[in-house]
Protein backbone atom coordinates (compact mmCIF):
# COMPACT_ATOMS: atom_id res chain seq x y z
CA UNK A 1 0.00 0.00 0.00
CA UNK A 2 1.42 3.55 -1.01
CA UNK A 3 0.20 6.80 0.22
CA UNK A 4 0.71 10.14 -1.39
CA UNK A 5 0.25 12.75 0.76
CA UNK A 6 -0.08 16.77 -1.40
CA UNK A 7 0.73 20.04 -0.08
CA UNK A 8 1.25 23.68 -1.45
CA UNK A 9 -2.26 24.27 -2.49
CA UNK A 10 -3.73 27.63 -2.05
CA UNK A 11 -5.00 31.04 -3.77
CA UNK A 12 -2.89 33.31 -6.05
CA UNK A 13 -4.08 35.99 -8.16
CA UNK A 14 -3.18 35.69 -12.16
CA UNK A 15 0.47 35.67 -12.71
CA UNK A 16 1.54 34.43 -9.59
CA UNK A 17 3.46 31.02 -8.57
CA UNK A 18 2.74 27.59 -6.60
CA UNK A 19 4.61 24.87 -5.98
CA UNK A 20 2.53 21.74 -4.86
CA UNK A 21 4.25 18.60 -3.48
CA UNK A 22 3.28 15.16 -3.35
CA UNK A 23 5.34 12.65 -0.19
CA UNK A 24 5.32 9.24 -1.01
CA UNK A 25 4.93 6.94 2.02
CA UNK A 26 7.46 4.12 -0.38
CA UNK A 27 10.84 5.26 -1.47
CA UNK A 28 10.93 4.47 -5.39
CA UNK A 29 14.57 3.79 -6.55
CA UNK A 30 15.63 6.14 -9.40
CA UNK A 31 15.40 3.27 -11.50
CA UNK A 32 11.59 2.36 -11.83
CA UNK A 33 10.26 5.41 -10.18
CA UNK A 34 9.26 6.55 -14.03
CA UNK A 35 8.26 2.95 -14.78
CA UNK A 36 4.89 3.82 -12.29
CA UNK A 37 3.93 6.63 -14.26
CA UNK A 38 4.15 9.36 -11.72
CA UNK A 39 2.38 12.06 -12.36
CA UNK A 40 -0.25 15.21 -11.23
CA UNK A 41 -3.80 15.49 -12.54
CA UNK A 42 -6.52 18.60 -11.85
CA UNK A 43 -10.56 18.04 -11.97
CA UNK A 44 -11.68 21.41 -12.05
CA UNK A 45 -15.97 22.03 -10.73
CA UNK A 46 -18.01 19.84 -13.14
CA UNK A 47 -15.12 18.44 -15.42
CA UNK A 48 -13.39 15.61 -15.32
CA UNK A 49 -10.07 14.88 -13.94
CA UNK A 50 -7.51 15.74 -16.55
CA UNK A 51 -3.25 15.02 -16.97
CA UNK A 52 -1.45 18.15 -15.83
CA UNK A 53 2.04 16.49 -16.09
CA UNK A 54 3.86 13.16 -15.89
CA UNK A 55 7.02 11.56 -15.81
CA UNK A 56 6.87 9.07 -18.97
CA UNK A 57 8.87 5.73 -18.94
CA UNK A 58 11.68 7.05 -20.10
CA UNK A 59 11.80 9.62 -17.29
CA UNK A 60 10.84 12.57 -19.58
CA UNK A 61 8.47 14.64 -18.70
CA UNK A 62 4.61 15.08 -20.39
CA UNK A 63 2.83 18.09 -20.06
CA UNK A 64 -1.04 19.04 -20.94
CA UNK A 65 -0.74 21.33 -24.03
CA UNK A 66 -2.64 23.74 -21.47
CA UNK A 67 0.57 23.94 -19.11
CA UNK A 68 3.31 23.69 -21.16
CA UNK A 69 5.81 26.35 -20.57
CA UNK A 70 4.77 27.04 -17.47
CA UNK A 71 4.69 24.22 -15.08
CA UNK A 72 7.76 21.96 -14.28
CA UNK A 73 7.20 18.26 -12.94
CA UNK A 74 9.88 17.14 -11.06
CA UNK A 75 11.31 14.79 -7.75
CA UNK A 76 13.77 14.87 -5.76
CA UNK A 77 16.84 12.42 -6.05
CA UNK A 78 15.70 9.94 -3.31
CA UNK A 79 12.52 9.83 -5.23
CA UNK A 80 9.99 10.06 -2.42
CA UNK A 81 8.74 13.45 -2.70
CA UNK A 82 7.11 14.36 -6.50
CA UNK A 83 6.62 18.63 -7.11
CA UNK A 84 4.53 20.53 -9.82
CA UNK A 85 6.18 23.68 -10.02
CA UNK A 86 3.35 26.14 -11.29
CA UNK A 87 4.26 29.58 -13.01
CA UNK A 88 2.46 32.20 -14.75
CA UNK A 89 -0.90 30.74 -13.33
CA UNK A 90 -4.73 31.71 -14.96
CA UNK A 91 -7.75 31.41 -13.38
CA UNK A 92 -8.49 28.31 -15.77
CA UNK A 93 -5.67 27.27 -13.63
CA UNK A 94 -8.24 26.86 -10.78
CA UNK A 95 -8.80 23.34 -9.92
CA UNK A 96 -8.03 20.21 -7.05
CA UNK A 97 -5.09 19.14 -8.13
CA UNK A 98 -4.22 15.36 -7.41
CA UNK A 99 -0.88 13.27 -7.55
CA UNK A 100 -0.86 10.15 -8.83
CA UNK A 101 1.61 6.94 -9.01
CA UNK A 102 1.34 3.38 -10.05
CA UNK A 103 -0.52 1.71 -13.13
CA UNK A 104 -2.42 -1.43 -11.23
CA UNK A 105 -3.27 -0.29 -8.68
CA UNK A 106 -3.41 3.21 -8.90
CA UNK A 107 -2.83 5.34 -6.13
CA UNK A 108 -4.12 8.86 -5.21
CA UNK A 109 -3.36 11.63 -3.15
CA UNK A 110 -5.82 13.56 -1.27
CA UNK A 111 -6.12 16.38 -3.36
CA UNK A 112 -5.26 19.97 -2.72
CA UNK A 113 -7.35 23.51 -3.94
CA UNK A 114 -5.71 25.61 -6.07
CA UNK A 115 -7.66 28.68 -6.56
CA UNK A 116 -6.26 31.54 -8.95
CA UNK A 117 -8.26 35.14 -8.93
CA UNK A 118 -7.87 38.60 -8.93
Amino acid sequence: QVQLVESGGGWRQPGGSLTLSCAFSSAYSRTIFSLYEPGWYRQAPGKERELVAQFRNDATPNYADSVKGRFTISSDSEKTTMYLQMNSLKPEDTAVYYCKIGTDPIYWGQGTQVTVSS
